[in-house]
C-alpha cells in the first residue's frame, strides 16, 4: 500500500488530480523492484487523509521508483486510450468522446515522457512499443507470441531500468528478462480476461486474432511464469520477500483464477439457452442470496462505494459479500496451516487460520 499510495500521490503531485486514474498495481512493481535492490529504504513521506485508507493518513514511498512507476502509468495509459479511439470502442465512438479522450491521450503522454527523462529513462522506447502495438494489431496471419512482443520489450525496459536507480547495474539483464516474461503474462491474462467480452462484441482479441485457442495460451502463461520465477530468483535483492510475493506468488494466481474463469464461461456458453437460474451439470453451487448485477448507472454507484471503501461495501450481487471468511482464504489459495507463512494474504489470516501472534510480522510479504 506503501508503493500504491506512493505512485498515486506523485501523479497527483506532478500531473494533475485526473492523472491518478492510471494507477494500477501492475505500476506499482517498478517502485518494489527498485526499493527491494536498495540497502537502504526508500524515502517515506506522511500523506494526508484519503477515502481509500478509511479516511486514515499513512506513510507512502517517495522515491524515484515511485516517479518512474508513475510516467510508464501515463505513458502506456494514453496508449490504451487510442487504441479504444482507433477501434471505436464503446463511448468512445461518439466524436466528442473521441476527441477529448485523444486530447488526454496526448497530455498524458507527454507528462510521462517528461518524467521518465527526469529520472533518466528513453520514453521513446514507451512511445515506440505502443505504435508497434497499434500497428501489429492491423497486420492478419502473425503468432500470438509476435503479438506481446511490444508489450515484453516495454515492461523490459522499464524494469531493467530500476536497477541503475537502484545503483544495481549488474541486475539489468536479470530484470528485463523478468520484464519480458511479465510484459507476456499482462498481455495474455488481459486478452483471456477479455475473450468472451471482444467475441461478443466482435473486438479485437490477440487469441482470436492469432487463432490461439485457452489450451495453447495457458502453455504460454505457464512457460513465462517458469521463466519469471527463474529471472528473480537470479536477482540481487536486499529484500526479496515482497517481490516474490508480488511476481511469483500473486501472478500464478492470477493465471489460474483467470484461466477458470474463461474456461468456466466456455462450458456455460457450450450449454447454450440455459436459463440463469437453472444450474448447469457440474457447475458450482450458487448462493441464493446473490443477486443478479442489474448494469448500468445502479451499478456503477455501487461498484464507486465499494472501491470507495475499500471492499467493506459489497452489493447484492458480490459473490464476495456472502462468503465466509475461512471461504475467503480458501479462495486466495490458504492452506489453513495454522502458521505464518504462505496463508498470511488472505482476509483475517489469524482469525481463520489460528495464527499465533502478529501474523502481519511474519516473512511472508503481507
Amino acid at each position: 500500500m506503501a508503493h500504491l499510495c506512493g505512485l498515486c500521490l506523485a501523479l497527483r503531485d506532478e500531473h494533475g488530480h485526473a492523472s491518478r486514474l492510471v494507477t494500477n498495481y501492475d505500476g506499482l512493481l517498478i517502485s518494489v523492484l527498485t526499493e527491494a535492490q536498495r540497502a537502504a529504504s526508500s524515502s517515506h513521506r506522511r500523506a494526508g487523509a484519503c477515502a481509500l485508507r478509511g479516511f486514515k493518513g499513512a506513510d507512502v514511498v517517495e522515491a524515484e521508483g515511485v516517479r518512474l512507476a508513475a510516467s510508464v502509468s501515463l505513458i502506456l495509459a494514453a496508449g490504451k486510450i487510442r487504441d479504444h479511439v482507433a477501434d471505436g470502442d464503446g463511448v468512445y465512438a461518439r466524436r466528442p468522446v473521441a476527441a477529448v479522450a485523444e486530447r488526454v491521450a496526448a497530455r498524458w503522454s507527454a507528462a510521462g515522457s517528461g518524467t521518465a527523462v527526469a529520472v533518466g529513462f528513453d520514453p521513446g522506447i514507451l512511445l515506440g512499443a505502443v505504435e508497434e502495438q497499434t500497428r501489429l494489431e492491423g497486420v492478419p496471419g502473425l503468432r500470438l507470441l509476435e503479438l506481446t512482443g511490444p508489450t515484453e520489450a516495454a515492461v523490459a525496459a522499464a524494469f531493467g531500468h530500476t536497477a541503475l536507480l537502484a545503483g544495481k547495474p549488474h541486475n539489468r539483464e536479470s530484470l528485463e528478462e523478468a520484464g519480458r516474461h511479465f510484459g507476456r503474462l499482462a498481455h495474455l491474462l488481459d486478452a483471456v480476461e477479455d475473450l468472451a467480452r471482444d467475441r461478443a462484441a466482435g473486438a479485437y482479441n490477440p487469441l482470436v486474432a492469432s487463432g490461439t485457442d485457452l489450451a495453447a495460451a495457458r502453455r504460454h502463461c505457464d512457460d513465462a511464469l517458469l521463466g519469471l520465477r527463474l529471472a528473480v530468483a537470479e536477482l540481487d535483492l536486499e529484500r526479496r520477500t515482497l517481490v516474490k510475493a508480488l511476481l511469483v506468488k500473486e501472478i500464478g494466481r492470477s493465471v489460474t483464477r483467470a484461466f477458470a474463469e474463461a474456461e468456466a464461461g466456455v462450458r456455460a456458453g457450450a450449454g447454450g439457452g440455459t436459463k440463469p437460474d437453472q444450474e448447469k451439470p457440474g457447475a458450482p453451487h450458487r448462493d441464493p442470496r446473490l443477486k443478479p448485477d442489474p448494469g448500468g448507472l445502479l451499478s456503477m454507484m455501487c461498484a464507486a462505494l465499494a472501491c470507495c471503501t475499500c471492499g467493506l461495501y459489497r452489493p447484492p450481487w458480490d459473490e464476495d459479500r456472502y462468503k465466509s471468511c475461512t471461504e475467503r482464504c480458501d479462495a486466495s489459495g490458504c492452506d489453513g496451516c495454522g502458521q505464518c507463512g504462505e496463508c498470511c494474504n488472505c482476509c483475517n489470516c489469524c482469525e481463520c487460520c489460528n495464527c499465533e501472534g502478529d501474523c502481519c510480522s511474519c516473512d511472508c510479504g503481507c
